[in-house]
Protein backbone atom coordinates (compact mmCIF):
# COMPACT_ATOMS: atom_id res chain seq x y z
CA UNK A 1 0.00 0.00 0.00
CA UNK A 2 1.02 3.71 -0.62
CA UNK A 3 -0.32 6.44 1.50
CA UNK A 4 1.87 9.13 0.77
CA UNK A 5 -0.11 11.95 -1.13
CA UNK A 6 2.82 12.31 -3.26
CA UNK A 7 2.25 11.16 -7.48
CA UNK A 8 2.87 7.52 -7.34
CA UNK A 9 6.22 7.45 -9.48
CA UNK A 10 6.75 5.32 -12.15
CA UNK A 11 8.66 3.94 -14.89
CA UNK A 12 7.59 2.43 -18.74
CA UNK A 13 9.13 -0.74 -20.15
CA UNK A 14 9.31 -1.24 -23.77
CA UNK A 15 9.25 2.07 -25.55
CA UNK A 16 7.16 0.77 -28.88
CA UNK A 17 3.82 2.35 -29.95
CA UNK A 18 2.57 1.29 -26.98
CA UNK A 19 4.48 1.99 -24.44
CA UNK A 20 5.16 5.86 -26.10
CA UNK A 21 1.26 5.76 -25.42
CA UNK A 22 1.51 5.18 -21.91
CA UNK A 23 4.51 7.38 -21.64
CA UNK A 24 3.06 10.41 -22.90
CA UNK A 25 -0.13 9.46 -20.44
CA UNK A 26 1.50 9.97 -17.41
CA UNK A 27 3.54 12.90 -18.58
CA UNK A 28 -0.16 14.62 -19.39
CA UNK A 29 -0.98 14.94 -15.73
CA UNK A 30 -3.80 13.56 -15.78
CA UNK A 31 -3.75 10.88 -13.25
CA UNK A 32 -2.22 10.63 -9.56
CA UNK A 33 0.97 9.51 -11.01
CA UNK A 34 4.33 10.63 -13.25
CA UNK A 35 6.86 9.42 -14.96
CA UNK A 36 10.19 8.65 -13.58
CA UNK A 37 12.56 7.21 -16.18
CA UNK A 38 11.24 4.62 -19.27
CA UNK A 39 13.69 1.60 -20.10
CA UNK A 40 13.92 -1.14 -23.32
CA UNK A 41 16.19 -3.75 -24.22
CA UNK A 42 16.80 -1.56 -26.94
CA UNK A 43 18.70 1.08 -24.96
CA UNK A 44 19.22 3.79 -28.05
CA UNK A 45 15.20 3.92 -28.60
CA UNK A 46 14.58 4.21 -24.60
CA UNK A 47 16.93 7.13 -25.12
CA UNK A 48 15.44 8.61 -28.03
CA UNK A 49 12.19 8.55 -26.31
CA UNK A 50 12.98 10.01 -23.16
CA UNK A 51 15.12 12.73 -25.10
CA UNK A 52 11.86 13.25 -26.99
CA UNK A 53 9.51 13.68 -24.37
CA UNK A 54 12.42 15.26 -21.97
CA UNK A 55 12.15 12.51 -19.42
CA UNK A 56 14.97 10.32 -18.60
CA UNK A 57 16.14 6.91 -19.40
CA UNK A 58 17.39 3.91 -17.73
CA UNK A 59 20.82 2.55 -18.93
CA UNK A 60 18.98 -0.69 -18.91
CA UNK A 61 15.37 -2.85 -17.48
CA UNK A 62 17.29 -3.95 -14.63
CA UNK A 63 18.21 -1.02 -13.48
CA UNK A 64 15.35 0.74 -13.75
CA UNK A 65 13.90 -2.07 -11.17
CA UNK A 66 16.68 -1.07 -8.88
CA UNK A 67 15.69 2.29 -8.86
CA UNK A 68 14.03 3.54 -5.19
CA UNK A 69 12.39 6.37 -6.94
CA UNK A 70 10.64 3.54 -9.00
CA UNK A 71 7.11 2.45 -6.80
CA UNK A 72 5.40 1.18 -10.09
CA UNK A 73 6.10 -0.01 -13.91
CA UNK A 74 4.05 -0.23 -17.18
CA UNK A 75 4.89 -3.22 -19.04
CA UNK A 76 4.70 -2.51 -22.85
CA UNK A 77 6.62 -5.39 -23.75
CA UNK A 78 6.36 -7.78 -26.91
CA UNK A 79 3.25 -10.14 -25.09
CA UNK A 80 6.04 -13.41 -25.18
CA UNK A 81 8.37 -11.36 -22.76
CA UNK A 82 5.41 -10.46 -20.16
CA UNK A 83 6.45 -13.33 -17.66
CA UNK A 84 10.26 -12.31 -18.06
CA UNK A 85 9.92 -8.95 -17.06
CA UNK A 86 6.63 -8.52 -15.31
CA UNK A 87 8.22 -11.35 -12.52
CA UNK A 88 11.49 -9.72 -12.41
CA UNK A 89 9.52 -6.53 -11.54
CA UNK A 90 6.78 -7.96 -9.09
CA UNK A 91 10.55 -9.54 -7.80
CA UNK A 92 11.86 -6.39 -7.46
CA UNK A 93 9.19 -5.14 -5.07
CA UNK A 94 7.53 -3.02 -7.89
CA UNK A 95 3.52 -3.14 -9.09
CA UNK A 96 3.05 -3.29 -12.00
CA UNK A 97 0.39 -2.42 -14.79
CA UNK A 98 1.07 -5.26 -18.00
CA UNK A 99 -0.03 -4.69 -21.25
CA UNK A 100 -2.89 -7.00 -22.69
CA UNK A 101 -2.41 -10.09 -22.51
CA UNK A 102 -0.88 -11.19 -19.43
CA UNK A 103 0.96 -14.07 -21.54
CA UNK A 104 1.03 -15.92 -24.11
CA UNK A 105 0.10 -19.61 -22.18
CA UNK A 106 -1.57 -20.54 -19.35
CA UNK A 107 1.79 -21.10 -17.91
CA UNK A 108 3.62 -18.28 -18.39
CA UNK A 109 0.50 -16.40 -16.51
CA UNK A 110 0.84 -18.99 -13.95
CA UNK A 111 4.35 -17.43 -13.34
CA UNK A 112 2.96 -13.84 -12.89
CA UNK A 113 0.77 -15.24 -10.27
CA UNK A 114 3.07 -16.27 -8.28
CA UNK A 115 5.36 -13.73 -8.29
CA UNK A 116 2.50 -11.11 -7.43
CA UNK A 117 1.34 -13.16 -4.90
CA UNK A 118 4.80 -13.66 -2.82
CA UNK A 119 5.33 -10.16 -3.91
CA UNK A 120 1.95 -8.73 -2.32
CA UNK A 121 2.30 -6.12 -4.69
CA UNK A 122 -0.36 -4.89 -6.89
CA UNK A 123 -0.74 -6.68 -10.22
CA UNK A 124 -3.28 -5.25 -13.10
CA UNK A 125 -3.24 -6.25 -16.90
CA UNK A 126 -4.27 -3.37 -19.35
CA UNK A 127 -8.10 -4.49 -20.49
CA UNK A 128 -9.77 -0.55 -21.10
CA UNK A 129 -12.93 -1.76 -22.57
CA UNK A 130 -13.97 -2.69 -18.92
CA UNK A 131 -13.73 1.12 -18.19
CA UNK A 132 -16.45 2.68 -20.64
CA UNK A 133 -19.65 3.53 -19.53
CA UNK A 134 -21.50 1.31 -21.76
CA UNK A 135 -19.80 -1.92 -20.58
CA UNK A 136 -19.74 -0.81 -16.80
CA UNK A 137 -23.27 -0.10 -17.14
CA UNK A 138 -24.25 -3.35 -18.83
CA UNK A 139 -21.89 -5.37 -16.13
CA UNK A 140 -24.41 -4.00 -13.71
CA UNK A 141 -27.67 -4.30 -15.50
CA UNK A 142 -26.90 -8.56 -16.28
CA UNK A 143 -26.59 -8.46 -12.62
CA UNK A 144 -29.44 -6.77 -12.03
CA UNK A 145 -31.54 -9.27 -13.99
CA UNK A 146 -31.78 -6.58 -16.56
CA UNK A 147 -31.95 -8.96 -19.17
CA UNK A 148 -33.46 -11.73 -17.40
CA UNK A 149 -31.25 -15.02 -17.96
CA UNK A 150 -28.72 -14.74 -20.87
CA UNK A 151 -28.96 -17.13 -23.25
CA UNK A 152 -27.00 -15.84 -26.29
CA UNK A 153 -24.40 -13.35 -27.13
CA UNK A 154 -22.30 -12.95 -30.12
CA UNK A 155 -18.86 -10.95 -30.88
CA UNK A 156 -17.22 -9.88 -33.85
CA UNK A 157 -14.20 -8.16 -33.96
CA UNK A 158 -13.89 -8.04 -38.17
CA UNK A 159 -10.37 -5.51 -38.41
CA UNK A 160 -7.84 -4.86 -41.20
CA UNK A 161 -4.26 -5.39 -40.92
CA UNK A 162 -2.09 -5.06 -43.53
CA UNK A 163 0.77 -7.04 -44.72
CA UNK A 164 3.22 -3.99 -43.63
CA UNK A 165 1.70 -4.18 -40.39
CA UNK A 166 3.13 -7.91 -39.91
CA UNK A 167 6.43 -6.95 -42.06
CA UNK A 168 6.77 -3.92 -39.54
CA UNK A 169 8.01 -6.37 -36.51
CA UNK A 170 10.07 -9.48 -36.54
CA UNK A 171 7.93 -10.48 -33.72
CA UNK A 172 4.73 -9.80 -35.12
CA UNK A 173 2.33 -12.78 -35.96
CA UNK A 174 5.03 -15.36 -34.34
CA UNK A 175 3.26 -17.80 -31.49
CA UNK A 176 6.59 -17.33 -29.37
CA UNK A 177 6.25 -13.28 -28.92
CA UNK A 178 2.93 -12.60 -30.04
CA UNK A 179 1.31 -15.68 -28.79
CA UNK A 180 -1.68 -15.58 -31.47
CA UNK A 181 -2.97 -13.74 -34.54
CA UNK A 182 -6.27 -12.23 -34.50
CA UNK A 183 -7.68 -13.47 -31.04
CA UNK A 184 -4.77 -13.58 -29.16
CA UNK A 185 -3.16 -9.84 -30.38
CA UNK A 186 -6.61 -7.93 -31.28
CA UNK A 187 -9.40 -9.95 -30.13
CA UNK A 188 -8.61 -10.40 -26.33
CA UNK A 189 -9.83 -7.31 -25.36
CA UNK A 190 -13.31 -8.71 -26.15
CA UNK A 191 -12.84 -12.06 -24.91
CA UNK A 192 -11.83 -10.56 -21.43
CA UNK A 193 -15.11 -8.20 -21.80
CA UNK A 194 -16.90 -11.21 -23.00
CA UNK A 195 -15.71 -12.77 -19.87
CA UNK A 196 -16.64 -10.19 -17.92
CA UNK A 197 -20.17 -9.66 -18.75
CA UNK A 198 -21.07 -13.67 -19.04
CA UNK A 199 -18.98 -15.39 -16.57
CA UNK A 200 -16.52 -17.96 -17.60
CA UNK A 201 -16.90 -20.62 -20.17
CA UNK A 202 -17.13 -24.16 -20.12
CA UNK A 203 -16.34 -25.49 -23.55
CA UNK A 204 -15.05 -24.12 -26.80
CA UNK A 205 -15.13 -25.37 -30.29
CA UNK A 206 -13.02 -23.25 -32.79
CA UNK A 207 -12.03 -23.37 -36.13
CA UNK A 208 -9.16 -21.04 -37.40
CA UNK A 209 -7.19 -20.22 -40.66
CA UNK A 210 -4.34 -18.08 -42.29
CA UNK A 211 -6.72 -16.77 -45.16
CA UNK A 212 -5.10 -13.32 -46.13
CA UNK A 213 -1.55 -12.93 -45.14
CA UNK A 214 1.56 -14.29 -45.26
CA UNK A 215 4.79 -14.78 -43.88
CA UNK A 216 2.81 -15.20 -40.23
CA UNK A 217 2.53 -18.25 -37.78
CA UNK A 218 -0.28 -17.56 -36.50
CA UNK A 219 -4.22 -17.34 -37.42
CA UNK A 220 -5.90 -14.26 -39.19
CA UNK A 221 -9.28 -15.44 -38.89
CA UNK A 222 -11.15 -17.88 -36.33
CA UNK A 223 -14.47 -18.46 -35.32
CA UNK A 224 -15.44 -19.64 -31.95
CA UNK A 225 -18.99 -21.34 -30.71
CA UNK A 226 -18.84 -21.74 -26.66
CA UNK A 227 -21.03 -22.91 -23.88
CA UNK A 228 -20.62 -20.61 -20.81
CA UNK A 229 -20.86 -22.01 -17.00
CA UNK A 230 -24.43 -20.74 -16.28
CA UNK A 231 -25.60 -22.41 -20.00
CA UNK A 232 -25.59 -19.52 -22.34
CA UNK A 233 -24.46 -19.82 -26.17
CA UNK A 234 -21.54 -17.23 -27.03
CA UNK A 235 -20.01 -16.98 -30.89
CA UNK A 236 -17.08 -14.79 -31.33
CA UNK A 237 -15.54 -14.22 -34.76
CA UNK A 238 -12.14 -12.56 -34.87
CA UNK A 239 -10.63 -11.38 -38.03
CA UNK A 240 -7.62 -8.97 -39.50
CA UNK A 241 -8.82 -9.87 -43.19
CA UNK A 242 -11.94 -7.24 -43.13
CA UNK A 243 -10.67 -4.46 -45.30
CA UNK A 244 -12.61 -1.53 -44.08
CA UNK A 245 -14.20 -0.09 -41.42
CA UNK A 246 -16.58 -2.41 -39.38
CA UNK A 247 -17.33 -1.61 -35.82
CA UNK A 248 -16.66 -4.02 -33.35
CA UNK A 249 -20.37 -5.19 -32.76
CA UNK A 250 -21.44 -7.55 -29.41
CA UNK A 251 -25.21 -8.32 -29.07
CA UNK A 252 -26.00 -10.39 -25.53
CA UNK A 253 -29.96 -11.65 -25.55
CA UNK A 254 -31.57 -12.79 -22.73
CA UNK A 255 -35.54 -13.74 -22.00
CA UNK A 256 -36.09 -10.55 -20.33
CA UNK A 257 -33.76 -8.27 -22.61
CA UNK A 258 -30.90 -7.62 -25.00
CA UNK A 259 -28.78 -5.32 -26.16
CA UNK A 260 -26.59 -4.42 -29.19
CA UNK A 261 -22.86 -2.26 -28.89
CA UNK A 262 -21.34 -0.89 -31.70
CA UNK A 263 -17.48 0.29 -31.14
CA UNK A 264 -19.16 0.56 -27.80
CA UNK A 265 -21.84 2.65 -27.93
CA UNK A 266 -25.67 0.91 -27.52
CA UNK A 267 -27.13 0.91 -30.33
CA UNK A 268 -30.01 -1.15 -29.28
CA UNK A 269 -31.41 -1.97 -25.58
CA UNK A 270 -34.54 -3.41 -23.94
CA UNK A 271 -35.53 -4.79 -20.58
CA UNK A 272 -38.91 -6.08 -19.70
CA UNK A 273 -37.58 -5.04 -15.73
CA UNK A 274 -35.16 -2.21 -16.39
CA UNK A 275 -36.56 -0.18 -19.58
CA UNK A 276 -34.89 3.11 -18.59
CA UNK A 277 -31.11 3.59 -20.32
CA UNK A 278 -29.33 6.19 -18.50
CA UNK A 279 -27.55 9.11 -20.01
CA UNK A 280 -23.85 7.81 -20.14
CA UNK A 281 -20.87 9.62 -20.21
CA UNK A 282 -17.30 9.48 -22.44
CA UNK A 283 -14.86 8.34 -20.47
CA UNK A 284 -10.77 8.19 -21.43
CA UNK A 285 -10.81 4.47 -21.23
CA UNK A 286 -6.66 4.31 -20.62
CA UNK A 287 -7.09 7.13 -18.13
CA UNK A 288 -9.58 5.29 -16.60
CA UNK A 289 -7.56 2.00 -15.76
CA UNK A 290 -4.37 4.03 -14.65
CA UNK A 291 -6.67 5.93 -12.42
CA UNK A 292 -7.94 2.47 -10.98
CA UNK A 293 -4.34 0.94 -10.99
CA UNK A 294 -3.17 3.91 -9.25
CA UNK A 295 -6.15 3.44 -6.47
CA UNK A 296 -5.60 0.30 -5.96
CA UNK A 297 -1.58 0.92 -5.19
CA UNK A 298 -2.15 3.55 -2.55
CA UNK A 299 -5.43 1.99 -0.86
CA UNK A 300 -4.35 -1.79 -1.46
CA UNK A 301 -7.41 -2.43 -2.53
CA UNK A 302 -8.02 -5.11 -5.91
CA UNK A 303 -7.89 -3.41 -9.61
CA UNK A 304 -11.19 -4.29 -11.22
CA UNK A 305 -8.65 -6.11 -14.03
CA UNK A 306 -7.44 -8.47 -12.03
CA UNK A 307 -4.65 -11.51 -12.84
CA UNK A 308 -6.68 -14.61 -12.20
CA UNK A 309 -9.32 -12.73 -14.96
CA UNK A 310 -6.19 -12.24 -17.14
CA UNK A 311 -5.52 -15.53 -16.83
CA UNK A 312 -9.17 -16.65 -17.55
CA UNK A 313 -9.06 -14.83 -20.93
CA UNK A 314 -5.92 -16.50 -21.78
CA UNK A 315 -7.41 -19.91 -20.96
CA UNK A 316 -10.12 -19.38 -23.43
CA UNK A 317 -7.90 -18.39 -26.16
CA UNK A 318 -5.41 -20.92 -25.48
CA UNK A 319 -8.21 -23.88 -25.52
CA UNK A 320 -9.62 -22.01 -29.24
CA UNK A 321 -6.13 -22.60 -30.25
CA UNK A 322 -5.84 -26.42 -29.30
CA UNK A 323 -9.62 -27.17 -30.78
CA UNK A 324 -8.69 -25.49 -33.80
CA UNK A 325 -5.66 -27.63 -34.61
CA UNK A 326 -7.58 -30.82 -33.14
CA UNK A 327 -11.28 -30.16 -34.86
CA UNK A 328 -12.30 -31.03 -31.06
CA UNK A 329 -14.12 -29.43 -28.40
CA UNK A 330 -12.12 -27.65 -25.21
CA UNK A 331 -12.55 -27.17 -21.38
CA UNK A 332 -11.18 -23.68 -20.95
CA UNK A 333 -8.39 -24.15 -17.67
CA UNK A 334 -10.47 -21.20 -15.71
CA UNK A 335 -10.22 -20.28 -12.34
CA UNK A 336 -11.61 -16.72 -11.87
CA UNK A 337 -14.20 -16.95 -8.95
CA UNK A 338 -18.08 -15.45 -9.52
CA UNK A 339 -16.72 -12.94 -6.87
CA UNK A 340 -14.40 -11.39 -9.39
CA UNK A 341 -16.51 -11.41 -12.64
Amino acid sequence: MTTSGAPLRMGVIGVGIIGRRHVQRLLSGAAAAELVAVADTDTEAATAVAAEHGTEAAGSVAELLARPDVDAVVVAVPSGLHAEVAVAALDAGKHVLLEKPIEVTVAGADEIRAAEARSGKTLSVVSQRRFAAENRFLHHAIREGALGRVTAATVEVALWRSQEYFDSGAWRGTWKLDGGGALMNQGVHLVDLALWLLGDVEEVYAHAGLLAHERIEVEDTVTVTARTRDGALLTFLATTTAYGEIPIRMAIMGDGGSVVTESERITHYTSRTHPELPELPEVDQQLAQLTDFVTAVRGGTTPLVTSAQARAAVAFIESVYTSGRTGRPVRPATITAPAER
